[in-house]
């Protein structure tokens, strides 16, 4: 497992570039004067689903939006399937589009739309289909995500569970090689959280997809995960297995993983309820 002093993947000082499906080469990006990433070094193997961790705000979905062109580096490279994609135009990054899927965090979808046509958007955008078999590729992944029949619905019919699995059927529509999750189980109750985990652990199987998960769910991560990264002050903390995060001795790993807060935060309630009492005494 890498700590504060490597964020090398794991395995992949051995393996191939071809193995990797994303690189991100020293990614730097700031907002303002606020740094959110900064150097980033990291590597995504195919077929694997690498769970992204860490509080909010240390540049987890900034990082998302990059490998997918929506944001551009201040410094640094991103590579897909080895072509480098940082500084291209949107016209240029129609293809790469075409092969990442992205759930996005409250799943976008178009309220105007039914079910059926969200789902086929993206056919209607990056395809010359004929109806006929667009028809069959939406009926065939709402069943995948186990929404058959829902076409006619739209999504104000329907429960927030519900929408996440259109919302994924959506992603996954075009066939793409790789799908980005952000916070997949957010505003979900366990168990409809829980159907979204066997989801993206089904589709890793049966479509042979790479997976890159952002999310603040243990539960959720401890489950889908063949790789775990921290990131943190828009650092990689850590990187490694669900067993060996689980087995870290740093501190910061534990205190993520268990949910417990830090004490100088703790400190700083307790000088603020102190002095709140002191006044009105």
């Amino acid at each position: 497992m890498t700590d504060h002093s490597h964020s090398t993947s794991v395995g992949s000082v051995a393996a191939a570039d071809t193995d990797m499906i994303v690189r991100l080469k020293g990614l730097s990006k700031s907002f303002g004067k606020l740094p959110v990433l900064n150097s980033i070094d990291l590597s995504f193997r195919r077929g694997q689903t690498t769970v992204v961790l860490g509080p909010s705000g240390t540049g987890k979905s900034v990082m998302l939006k990059h490998i997918v062109g929506l944001l551009q580096p201040d410094r640094g490279e991103v590579y897909f399937e080895g072509q480098r994609i940082d500084g291209r135009s949107e016209s240029e990054l129609i293809d790469l589009r075409t092969r990442v899927g992205f759930l996005f965090q409250m799943g976008a979808l178009f309220d105007s739309m039914t079910v059926g046509q969200n789902i086929e958007f993206p056919l209607l955008e990056h395809t010359d289909q004929p109806v006929a078999d667009r028809i069959r590729r939406v009926e065939h992944v709402l069943s995948l995500v186990g929404l058959a029949g829902l076409e006619p619905k739209m999504p104000g019919q329907l429960s927030g569970g519900q929408r996440k699995r259109v919302a994924l059927a959506r992603a996954v529509v075009l066939n793409p090689a790789l799908i980005l999750y952000d916070e997949p189980t957010t505003g979900l109750d366990p168990i409809r959280a829980d159907v979204i985990n066997e989801l993206i652990i089904a589709l890793n199987k049966v479509l042979d997809i790479t997976s890159i998960v952002v999310t603040h769910d243990m539960v959720s991560a401890n489950k889908i995960a063949d790789r775990m990264v921290l990131l943190y002050d828009g650092k990689v903390i850590c990187d490694g297995t669900p067993q060996q995060f689980r087995n870290s001795d740093s501190e910061l790993v534990q205190r993520f993983i268990q949910g417990v807060a830090d004490q100088a935060d703790l400190a700083s309630i307790r000088e603020g309820f102190a002095t709140t009492r002191s006044r009105l005494i």
